[in-house]
């Protein structure tokens, strides 16, 4: 039985496996230019092959838990300093790489006789008034909780962690899910599987934190009832493992290795309502509209797919984009702006798009610069965060929809395969291949009467909805 220990907030002793990294071989295009100088051929400055003629390999990548380069590392790629010498050598004869290329060769003017402020003869404010401060927002760059998470399965194409509006985290470690509870810092199993070689591949809350879905690697859908620990369903159908789930009210979605996505009505006896079937290989993403009117799927056959809750049986989705050249995981709706998705793809791609869903264009894109796993919405502010695989394993905040970065947050050894928000909207908890959760409180505070609303009507709704469950 593997467990999970929280370590104190100012020291931790995190088992993790840092990647391997080596140098990277340089290329032989030197050595070649050199000896056609030498056989006489003219001076020539470049020499551009045909594209018809060259030696072109062109790799497409379909597995996001592969490691394009897998000699990348965190330390220098010129580990002797061979190329910075050479480089050196060509553009400062020499010179050290550190050498300034600009220089001011005359001196900054002199202020006028009786003039004040000498400053303002080098620059001048553009602010309408310069003497009102803008208050600055501080993002701490050290995560403020680090957990062990032993067994945490590194696969893309899971989503093994999920916080609810009841302020209790839940996180799949290999055949097990635990319960954690941020208030008091208990930890509960939840749930072993009975098979030595069956794992829980997907957890999801529903919306009032009562009930718990799990995805298994054996095809089905349990749901549990957290509060007496009792399993109350067990739903098949799939063929394959279930790797994503989403909740709309009743409503539970989920998708399979089988490129299948099931609707289930947990009310009922006969759960399966609805078979939906566009994508062609694993679903890895499903995220249903605020509203519920809308669902995002996700998958490794680099789609998204935009479904109308009153789609039928086997019906066509409304859109089906195709903008990605990597896998579709990270799936986003906007709380602010209504029929606007975020999407983030894999290594292939590395972009995060924004779309509008009625009339299925895309609306912005960014080359974040490595494998898009998760997105986080901030629930108050028109802001977004991302995290980060291959290779550079990191947390972005970005402004939206510019897409401005706000602050970076580096600490993950390996990729951080999946991010949570709190349910006050302001903490978000990151889980990543090194097996380690961190939680980093990056997301200012929202105005407390509106919050207060906004948790009563949540409440009534999701009380109503857990009494019909059967």
């Amino acid at each position: 039985m593997t467990s999970m220990s929280i370590e104190s907030d100012s020291e931790h002793n995190v088992f993790a496996r840092p990647l391997s990294s080596s140098t990277i071989p340089l290329a032989r295009w030197e050595r070649k230019a050199k000896e056609k100088q030498g056989s006489g051929t003219g001076n020539l400055d470049r020499f551009i092959t045909s594209q018809n003629n060259s030696n072109i390999s062109l790799h497409n990548i379909t597995n996001e838990n592969t490691n394009p380069n897998p000699k990348l590392g965190s330390e220098s790629h010129d580990a002797d300093g061979s190329f910075k010498s050479q480089l050196a050598q060509s553009l400062f004869e020499g010179d050290d790489l550190n050498c300034k290329i600009l220089a001011c060769k005359k001196k900054a003017p002199k202020p006028t006789e009786g003039f004040q402020n000498s400053l303002r003869v080098l620059y001048t404010a553009n602010q309408a008034n310069p003497h009102v401060k803008r208050a600055q927002r501080y993002i701490s760059h050290t995560p403020e909780r680090i957990l062990d998470a032993p067994e945490l399965i590194d696969d893309y194409y899971l989503n093994l962690m999920d916080w609810s509006s009841a302020n209790m985290m839940a996180v799949s470690l290999g055949p097990c899910v635990y319960l954690w509870d941020p208030s008091s810092g208990g930890i509960d199993l939840l749930f072993e599987a009975k098979q030595d070689d069956d794992y829980v591949s997907a957890v999801s809350w529903m919306g009032d934190g009562s009930h718990l879905a799990m995805g298994m690697s054996n095809n089905e859908v349990l749901m549990w009832d957290v509060a007496q620990k009792k399993q109350v369903r067990s739903m098949k159908g799939h063929s394959a493992r279930v790797g994503s789930l989403a909740w709309n009210n009743h409503i539970l979605s989920s998708g399979s290795r089988d490129s299948a996505i099931f609707n289930h009505d947990v009310r009922i006896a006969q759960h399966h309502i609805q078979t939906w079937k566009a994508h062609t290989q694993e679903v890895c993403g499903l995220k249903w509209s605020p509203d519920g009117t809308q669902l995002a799927s996700g998958s490794n056959d680099n789609t998204c797919c935009i479904w109308d809750s009153t789609t039928a049986n086997n019906g066509d989705p409304r859109f089906i984009l195709t903008e990605s050249a990597a896998a579709v995981k990270a799936l986003a709706w906007s709380p602010h702006d209504r029929n606007f998705l975020a999407t983030g793809s894999g290594t292939a791609d590395r972009h995060i798009r924004f779309y509008d869903t009625l009339q299925g264009s895309v609306v912005n894109s960014i080359d974040t610069g490595s494998q898009v796993c998760s997105l986080q919405w901030n629930p108050h502010e028109r802001e977004m965060l991302s995290s980060h695989g291959y290779s550079e394993n990191q947390l972005t905040i970005w402004k939206c929809p510019s897409m401005v970065k706000v602050a970076e947050l580096t600490g993950h050894t390996s990729r951080v395969l999946h991010t949570a928000l709190s349910a006050d909207g302001t903490t978000v908890c990151s889980a990543a291949a090194d097996e380690t959760l961190r939680f980093w409180k990056v997301f200012d505070a929202p105005a407390a009467k509106k919050e207060t609303k906004r948790a009563v009507k949540s409440d009534s709704r999701s009380s109503k909805l857990a009494m019909s469950i059967r």
